[in-house]
């Protein structure tokens, strides 16, 4: 499926104008950065890569897209003509899938032709911004539920394709499964899920309903125990299922001091590997707060799905080099640095980050004993990673991000307000 209409009007018209005027040719280079994080944050997460990766792929203008936009008279015939034939052949560089990321790193760059890279801007944020957005809030509820599992559940309260979006986003930094079965097929998540409380009221007893769906899912399935009252459903779960029962969700209520009274009326019924899961508009603060309590995992929805107050992670995309010239936008309020931009991070003794340090026209392997953040993605609009799957690119996402965040100063992993984790310093390095 064609995603060339996945982006803004003003995107075509801006080509159709240098097509006439012959500016788009001229080769440019476009950087993807944040000029701050959302309030309060101390790092972000780089998410959506392979996803955009794949949208890039399928940009091209197929003859229904073509007649769309000539029935429209949104562009001019020669305009039409570039459109068809047009084909991604640009390079694209960024910062691996699963890299934490700072104000001002330049997670993404792109250069090609003006044509061909003013076309992508759209596309790249509604990606980027989505995908980095619920990953840099999921990262933080890993952080807060410690070794204790999060589940995404927060399909019903987004578009069905971004709950497929956040549900990739929230394992590639540590979720460790969805209640999302399209994620589960695209990208091999796992997936999980057991009954909700429509399923109890269905039947006229609600040790009924446990009995039902121990016999379909056995005992080591979930029960959800708050359809009517805590206790007598911890008593009749553990009735129905025996003290094997695997676990009980607790959705409602003070979750601290049911999940306390649930692990001791558990035990003292047998059930003492009987698992406490924990659902109900939480977020990496109501999981801070938990920490205490007896609990096994926690179940996931809204506050991740729409990032935790932080919807979009306010990346911009932004033309930086003409014809090897830098330019930069002066405007007050929202300047930027002209020039193609290398990134490097500094680490102490220890391993731990001490500085995003980002360079002009300098190679990053000029810093002795830095790492060097950005990747290959795209050469000459071929895929670096074209031989691997979706799921063996996300697993790979994975495995980076965990090996980054031991890199991560104590400070970052506070859920309280404070500046970025790093500084980010720019510099210019002589030849």
């Amino acid at each position: 499926m064609s995603t060339a209409l996945q982006t803004d009007h003003y995107e075509l018209t801006m080509l159709a104008a240098a097509l006439r005027d012959g500016t788009a040719q001229r080769q440019c280079v476009f950087e993807v950065f944040a000029r701050h994080l959302p309030p309060g944050r101390r790092y972000g997460v780089v998410a959506g890569t392979g996803r955009l990766l794949d949208a890039i792929d399928s940009f091209r203008f197929d003859p229904a897209e073509i007649d769309e936009l000539h029935e429209k008279r949104i562009v001019d015939a020669d305009t039409l003509k570039w459109l068809a034939a047009h084909r991604f052949s640009g390079d694209v560089d960024g910062y691996a899938e699963g890299e934490l990321y700072f104000p001002g790193s330049p997670i993404l760059t792109v250069r090609a032709s003006f044509a061909q890279a003013v076309l992508l801007e759209t596309l790249v944020l509604s990606v980027l911004n989505h995908d980095t957005a619920v990953a840099s809030a999921a990262a933080r509820m890993v952080c807060a539920a410690a070794d204790r599992p999060c589940i995404e559940m927060g399909s019903r309260r987004t578009h069905e394709e971004a709950a497929v979006a956040a549900a990739r986003a929230a394992y590639l930094v540590g979720f460790t499964a969805t209640s999302n079965l399209m994620t589960g097929q695209r990208y091999r998540v796992p997936t999980t899920g057991t009954s909700a409380h429509a399923f109890t009221l269905l039947h006229d007893h609600e040790e009924a309903a446990f009995a039902a769906q121990i016999a379909t899912l056995g005992a080591q399935t979930t029960l959800l125990v708050d359809t009517y009252d805590v206790l007598d459903g911890i008593r009749a779960a553990v009735r129905a299922a025996g003290p094997e029962l695997g676990a009980i969700r607790l959705d409602s209520g003070d979750l601290g001091s049911l999940a306390v009274q649930a692990r001791g009326l558990l035990d003292s019924l047998g059930a003492t590997g009987t698992r406490i899961v924990v659902t109900s508009d939480l977020d990496e603060y109501a999981i801070a707060a938990l920490a205490a309590a007896p609990v096994d995992g926690y179940g996931v929805g809204t506050a991740l799905v729409t990032g935790s107050g932080a919807p979009t992670a306010g990346l911009v995309y932004k033309l930086v080099e003409v014809d090897g010239q830098p330019v930069a936008k002066a405007s007050t309020g929202k300047p930027s640095r002209g020039g193609r931009k290398y990134a490097v991070r500094r680490h102490d003794h220890d391993g731990v980050m001490t500085a995003e340090v980002v360079t002009v026209d300098s190679p990053a392997q000029a810093l002795q004993g830095a790492r060097e953040l950005q990747v290959p993605l795209m050469v000459a609009g071929r895929r670096t990673d074209s031989g691997s799957s979706p799921h063996a690119q996300l697993e790979r996402a994975r495995a980076h991000h965990k090996d980054v965040m031991t890199t991560l100063p104590a400070a970052g992993r506070k859920l309280s307000r404070g500046e970025p984790a790093v500084d980010t310093e720019f510099v210019e390095i002589p030849a």
